[in-house]
């Protein structure tokens, strides 16, 4: 009840002053079967008519609590209300523009399976985390609508057998939509762990990559190889790249294999000395 207002009378008194009740008038939307007549009237205006949009905006308005109820079905399966309400009210707009009163059906025998079917299409197309492929996904959830009979009947969670042998499919294509509905609802990885003190997945697997170090070695040792005398540099290509033993490399240098074994540890040692610590 709205509130009574204070005014203000004669000689400075206060008085309470009633407001007058609204009286709300009778819409043409809520008399029974006007919608029906109203799609008449529609149909039979041409689209240039100024009245046509009016009309139309007037006949969607009369369906937005069939749609609304429509949407509360699929409430609790991970989607807002008001997203469901919405996609459910653009399929009535669809359903509104394309119902054909030349057919003879009621208008809620066309628009219900044409919302109930875009508010599916919803949950197919845009509310997985993941891409996964329509097949998988109905498969996915014949699978969930199963579950519990068969789990009755058999006293136990269904395995993937059972469940093809229930739904006359391969193990194969079981395991694949079992596997599937992991990405349904992905965990983000900032989101906090509370077995790891609340750090986030991310600051877990993320690591040093080591081949950054290798890079950067890579690129000294390739300076430091460069200002190496040739013959020093010859043996060690000789000795780490073709694999060759110290007698071998002195039999093709003409040196003996103690200053072969000589020179290689001078040049090791430089190397080592100009690596970064």
């Amino acid at each position: 009840m709205a509130a009574d207002l204070v005014a203000t009378g004669p000689k400075g008194r206060s008085t309470m002053v009633k407001p007058t009740p609204t009286v709300s008038r009778p819409r043409l939307l809520d008399v029974p079967g006007s919608r029906e007549q109203l799609l008449r009237r529609l149909a039979a205006l041409h689209r240039d008519d100024p009245g046509r949009a009016r009309l139309r905006a007037r006949i969607i308005e009369s369906g937005l609590p069939m749609a609304g109820q429509l949407a509360r079905r699929y409430v609790g399966r991970g989607e807002p209300y008001d997203d469901l309400a919405q996609v459910a009210a653009l399929a009535l707009v669809r359903s509104v523009d394309g119902f054909d009163v030349e057919r003879g059906v009621p208008f809620s025998g066309y628009a219900v399976p044409s919302i109930l079917g875009a508010l599916r299409r919803h949950f197919r197309d845009t509310t997985w985390a993941m891409r996964v492929p329509r097949r998988v996904q109905e498969l996915n959830g014949r699978m969930r609508a199963v579950t519990t009979e068969l789990t009755q009947s058999r006293g136990h969670h269904p395995s993937a057998a059972e469940f093809a042998d229930h739904l006359e499919v391969g193990v194969e294509e079981i395991q694949a939509a079992a596997l599937a509905a992991q990405a349904y609802r992905l965990m983000s990885l900032d989101a906090p762990r509370h077995d790891t003190d609340d750090l986030g997945t991310l600051a877990l697997i993320g690591t040093v990559d080591p081949g950054f170090a290798r890079v950067d070695d890579h690129l000294v040792l390739r300076s430091l190889l460069a200002d190496l005398p040739p013959r020093e540099r010859r043996i060690l290509t000789m000795r780490f790249h073709g694999q060759l033993t110290q007698q071998s490399i002195a039999e093709r240098c003409g040196l003996s294999q103690m200053h072969v074994s000589r020179l290689l540890k001078q040049s090791l040692a430089r190397l080592r000395a100009g690596m970064p610590s």
